[in-house]
């Protein structure tokens, strides 16, 4: 298992482009200031020592030398040792609605964002509970298999979009459908599942998906994202203010549906929360699953990883003092020797 201990230093790299293009650039100066002199036939009779091709390759090589250095100051590292650890913990799906009325702006940026932030805030909680993650609107899709892998499971959660479900629509039911098979089959602890929706079901009999998850053992919660007010929809394809219309011409105002939620919260045994401006709810339903009781978790991880930075010096340095052997000039007493032959 290969990993980058500071990849913040990674950045540094960038460097090495902008230093390139100015050496190009002085090289083409330094022509047409060589041009204003006389011809370049003339001129190289005049300095017969100086290297065209000398320069470059000194130049190439110190640029290979500063990448290898940079590199080992980020310590690549690699994990020597497959390690299985035993926690306890419960596994956690949230099910997070990606229809295009969780784009309404009555929760602040508006409802998709916000249960975004409020998930990854929760994923920093976690310590020994698995989590994944299920997107859905018109149709169900696992977007982050169960893990422990928390990096991984905020890595994922930075690309949902509605864009990710091409058919449209909030099809509760099988999104926990689709949570009950992603559970492993093999963990007899507690299993829960946090549905993050605005609540408008059209699709399927959410309440009898949520019964027959909690026969299985899973606790099923329910967050409202939205205000009993609601909201318009935002139509980005029709300007930045825009929103979307229903065929009358009229603005199609998306609202909360907490009926729908409490009676798919009661059917799962579980708890429903109402977001709002102020806190989406992801804390107090997590104070909820905490008190789950833990069971055992297996989970595979690296360890003892080894640092490999010192080849990358290594290699760094050797490559400096090939910069400093070689000379810019051709030397007089070697001149017959052609380890760089230069182009006339």
């Amino acid at each position: 298992m290969f990993r980058i201990a500071n990849p913040q230093y990674l950045y540094a790299l960038l460097v090495i482009p902008a230093l390139i293009a100015f050496f190009w650039y002085s090289r083409i100066r330094r022509k047409k200031a060589l041009a204003l002199f006389g011809q370049k036939e003339i001129i190289s009779v005049l300095m017969p020592n100086v290297s065209p091709t000398r320069p470059i390759l000194k130049f190439m090589i110190l640029m290979l030398a500063l990448a290898s250095i940079i590199i080992a100051v980020s310590r690549p590292q690699f994990g020597s040792k497959l390690r299985t650890e035993k926690r306890k913990g419960i596994e956690l799906i949230i099910a997070l609605d990606v229809s295009n009325s969780m784009l309404a702006e009555d929760i602040l940026p508006n409802r998709l964002e916000r249960a975004k932030r409020a998930i990854s805030q929760l994923v920093d909680k976690l310590s020994n509970d698995k989590i994944g993650m299920i997107v859905f609107a018109g149709e169900a899709y696992t977007q982050l298999p169960i893990t422990a892998d928390y990096v991984s499971a905020k890595l994922f959660l930075n690309s949902i979009s509605p864009e990710i479900v091409p058919t449209q629509g909030t099809a509760i039911g099988a999104a926990i459908e689709l949570g009950v098979k992603s559970f492993n089959p093999q963990f007899v602890g507690n299993k829960a599942m946090i549905i993050i929706t605005d609540g408008e079901n059209h699709e399927d009999d959410a309440i009898g998906a949520a019964k027959k998850a909690s026969e299985q053992g899973i606790i099923i919660y329910t967050i409202g994202m939205g205000l009993p007010q609601g909201g318009p929809i935002p139509d980005p394809a029709n300007g930045p203010r825009s929103y979307r219309k229903d065929r009358e011409g009229n603005i199609i105002v998306t609202k909360l549906d907490e009926g729908m939620l409490q009676k798919i919260a009661e059917a799962g045994k579980g708890a429903y929360v109402r977001a709002n401006n102020a806190q989406v709810g992801l804390n107090s339903l997590f104070d909820e699953v905490n008190k789950m009781q833990k069971s055992e978790l297996e989970t595979q991880s690296y360890a003892d990883y080894d640092d490999k930075f010192q080849y990358f010096i290594a290699f760094g340095l050797f490559l400096i003092l090939i910069d400093f052997l070689i000379l810019e000039r051709r030397n007089k007493y070697l001149k017959n020797f052609k380890l760089f032959a230069d182009r006339k």
